[in-house]
């Protein structure tokens, strides 16, 4: 489904954007669309290099004040109208590619022991269900022997994590007659798991320090539990933000990062830092001859695997990709001082001078990955892990860092266009 605002697209514009991809994105409005608040804004300075170093960290500022931009809720949807706004300011058109695939939510998983909660997690795929029990510790970690002899049929069972994969356990327990099934994490902190196939129990997770106490007292005395789990499968839709000169439609270079965070996080450095990066090269490049061979991307749903990027792909002609020169993706360049490029072998050539290139930099986990897949020479931008990394503590980012990222990547886009 594509989302028009008030003036429809003129037929040249639907038709060059058709040639150049295979699903039709819809123009949105020449009027200015709502701006977020930008926050508090640095004062100004001389410098030229200052000036754009408070743009980037302005950006990343006014996403922050958003929240966690969440693929699907309106906050993202705040935030990819503000991105509109600003390349528009830049001198761009404008398109919204929206793309739905469906995502596991746990509204609210809980284990009640004596009218006390314990805050589960539940297993990505688990079904919903509710149950209140004895609880059964089972020793060992769920193999079909660790159920024999043990009085589980209408129970709830208790396992620890490992050796075997989370949906054997659950099979296991369900074989077993448990009516639910309770994972206790072996390391610190939550555990985030997935199950595969069609589960037949509600399956929920606790961490160390909850589930230890109440396999331990299961085992030693009997214990009734009130199992809930709240989750389900959702359709979301989500929103990759495209920007572009006028009559660009078939660029040589596409620059892009994603804009959308994990639930819980304002996504300072993962991943406003890419976004700013990516709108700040556009506003340097948008009054120079570079701007006529780019595109510029702003892909949603990135945490949820890559969805934006692959939606963006698999919607491309083949000869829209294969024209392409070069994809640069930036995630997380705005905290730590190296700066990382990866990717194809041609294009690291021309980066070498620019930064370190460890080979380890390249993965799947961002959205470079879907490009490559498809062939198209790839770098990407990061600065390494980061200690605030999807917590609610990724609020800030080094504007100097942002800057000098935009100006290695404005080199390396010369130097692969060969124009000054």
């Amino acid at each position: 489904m594509i989302r028009t605002a008030s003036k429809p697209v003129s037929k040249r514009l639907r038709l060059s954007l058709q040639i150049a991809l295979a699903t039709t994105f819809v123009s949105l409005s020449t009027g200015c669309v709502g701006t977020a608040n930008r926050g508090a804004e640095l004062a100004p300075v001389a410098s030229a290099e200052a000036q754009e170093s408070n743009e980037a960290g302005s950006t990343v500022q006014a996403l922050v004040n958003l929240g966690p931009r969440v693929a699907g809720t309106p906050t993202a949807e705040q935030a990819s109208q503000y991105l509109i706004d600003e390349y528009r300011k830049a001198g761009y058109q404008t398109q919204v590619q929206t793309f739905t695939y469906s995502k596991f939510r746990d509204e609210g998983s809980t284990i009640t022991v004596d009218g006390t909660p314990l805050e589960g997690q539940a297993l990505n795929g688990t079904i919903a269900g509710k149950a209140t029990t004895p609880l059964v510790a089972v020793p060992n970690v769920g193999r079909p022997a660790d159920f024999a002899n043990l009085p589980v049929n209408g129970r709830i069972a208790i396992v620890q994590r490992g050796e075997i994969p989370f949906t054997q356990k659950a099979e296991n327990a369900a074989k077993a007659g448990a009516v639910g099934l309770i994972i206790v994490n072996t390391e610190g902190g939550t555990l985030r798991g997935t199950l595969t196939g069609k589960p037949t129990i509600p399956v929920v997770a606790l961490s160390r320090d909850q589930g230890n106490p109440l396999r331990d007292r299961a085992q030693a005395m009997p214990t009734t539990v009130s199992l809930v789990v709240n989750a389900e499968e959702r359709t979301i839709t989500g929103r990759n933000v495209i920007a572009y000169l006028d009559g660009v439609t078939q660029p040589t270079v596409l620059i892009g990062g994603h804009f959308d965070s994990v639930a819980g996080s304002p996504g300072a450095n993962d991943n406003a830092s890419g976004t700013a990066v990516t709108l700040d090269l556009a506003r340097r490049m948008a009054k120079t001859p570079l701007a006529r061979q780019a595109w510029f991307v702003a892909f949603d749903g990135e945490e949820d695997g890559l969805k934006g990027s692959r939606a963006f792909v698999e919607a491309a002609q083949p000869q829209f990709l294969s024209g392409l020169k070069a994809m640069l993706n930036f995630d997380m360049v705005g905290v730590n001082q190296q700066l990382q490029i990866g990717g194809s072998s041609s294009l690291t050539a021309i980066a070498q001078p620019k930064a370190s290139i460890p080979k380890s930099v390249v993965n799947g986990s961002s959205d470079h990955a879907a490009f490559a897949a498809k062939n198209v020479p790839v770098l990407f931008f990061y600065r390494g892990s980061d200690a605030n990394y999807h917590t609610p503590n990724d609020k800030t980012v080094d504007p100097k860092l942002l800057n000098e990222t935009s100006q290695t990547a404005m080199d390396i886009v010369q130097q692969i266009l060969k124009v000054d």
